[in-house]
């Protein structure tokens, strides 16, 4: 088993994931190759709470353009995590 550190990479914070967290649901940036199940088990072992349901999406890269050289931005992994009523986590507590 991978550590739980390696597929929780960061918390998203956006004002789009502040209002998710009145419905329970936390927003992390997870590892590329992370399925639902490493990322539930990783989110209950690091902040021991109870997840009900984690759905994933893949963001795609962009396109950017510096001067006359366009670009790309890296492409990522979303993971939105739903707890169990009555769990927090406390990072996020304000």
């Amino acid at each position: 088993m991978k550590d739980p550190r390696e597929i929780i990479i960061r918390p998203i914070i956006t004002e789009h994931s502040y209002d998710m967290m009145e419905d329970n649901t936390y927003t992390f940036e997870v590892a590329k190759d992370a399925n639902k199940v490493e990322i539930r088990q990783a989110i209950e072992a690091i902040f021991e709470v109870t997840v009900v349901k984690v759905n994933t999406l893949n963001v795609k890269p962009k396109v950017k353009r510096v001067r006359y050289q366009a670009g790309k931005t890296r492409s990522w992994k979303k993971a939105m995590v739903t707890l169990k009523e009555g769990d927090t986590i406390e990072m996020f507590a304000s």
